[in-house]
């Protein structure tokens, strides 16, 4: 840490979490609300919208329009496609990113401020940094979740969702100088959440290529926005892969923590927010406010902001 005399450099690590990441939003607010202001900020998936939106001065924005979105909003970014690497429509991500994170041109050295956003490369394995070129260029491969988003393709390599590796970048933090690090962490709690995806009105019985295909999207639908009761009902394949999703994102994370721990490790409890029900952003950002007003005393503490 810096001497006595001189304040310490705050880094901010906001992980992964799919739509339970519009906490990010409320955990923000709330720091900044008590003068808690980060130097450095990294983020991977959600975590990274959320971060460059904010460095870029963009995150009121952002608030007002996924609070104003709906279930059927949600539904509108995803589109079956044969022909597609993903199941989300491009062109409305672009449009979003554009809109609400950054502009075409916005390049991540010219922030205000110490920004990087993780990704995966898909062929190594290994931990991508984004700490130079286009912001949404970098916010898109660090969110590229496989199956649902595209693979991106950078300087050859081709990049993934950035929490296969790093869910909570700590250690990125550290890298680029900050002397605390408060990571937000949203996969507490998120193992044994499986919910029935039957349907409330039994699916029609439909043959062939394009009957299986309507099968697919209903059960897709379910798992984006599992809303039923627990049964005995065997998982569908969407299912299972979320579910898959969340012990492996558990568990990586546990991992990471372990080797890099934060010193403020702030968990929102939003593990009942399925993992792409982006609608239900109310109720996350005002979680992510109240678990980051919870650790007001110890950030305070840390961040030599301590008022008895």
């Amino acid at each position: 840490m810096n001497n006595a005399t001189s304040s310490p450099k705050i880094g901010l690590a906001l992980g992964s979490g799919a739509s339970r990441g519009w906490a990010h939003i409320g955990v923000i607010k709330a720091l900044l609300a008590e003068g808690v202001e980060p130097h450095v900020v990294c983020g991977t998936s959600v975590g990274a919208i959320i971060g460059g939106s904010y460095v870029a001065g963009n995150m009121g924005r952002l608030e007002d329009w996924v609070l104003g979105s709906t279930r059927s909003d949600v539904l509108k970014f995803f589109d079956i496609k044969l022909t597609q690497a993903g199941f989300v429509d491009t062109d409305r991500l672009d449009w979003f990113l554009h809109s609400f994170v950054a502009t075409e041109d916005q390049c991540i050295e010219d922030l205000p401020k110490t920004f990087a956003a993780v990704s995966t490369d898909l062929d190594s394995g290994r931990e991508v940094w984004f700490t130079q070129g286009g912001l949404a260029d970098a916010v898109r491969a660090s969110m590229a979740m496989p199956g649902l988003f595209p693979a991106v393709h950078v300087n050859q390599r081709w990049l993934v969702d950035g929490g296969l590796v790093n869910p909570v970048p700590v250690s990125v933090c550290h890298a680029l100088g900050a002397d605390i690090v408060i990571a937000v962490n949203l996969n507490v709690g998120i193992v044994g959440k499986r919910k029935n995806e039957s349907q409330e009105t039994p699916p029609q019985a439909d043959n062939g290529i394009l009957g299986n295909i309507k099968q697919q999207a209903r059960e897709y639908s379910n798992s984006i926005f599992p809303n039923r009761d627990e049964s005995d009902e065997a998982p569908g394949l969407f299912q299972a892969i979320a579910n898959s999703i969340n012990i492996f994102q558990d568990r990586i994370t546990r991992s990471r923590l372990a080797g890099d721990p934060a010193d403020v490790l702030l968990s929102p409890r939003v593990s009942q927010i399925g993992m792409l029900e982006f609608h239900r952003a109310a109720e996350a950002i005002e979680e992510g406010e109240r678990c980051a007003q919870r650790a007001l005393a110890d950030i305070e503490y840390l961040t030599g902001k301590w008022r008895p």
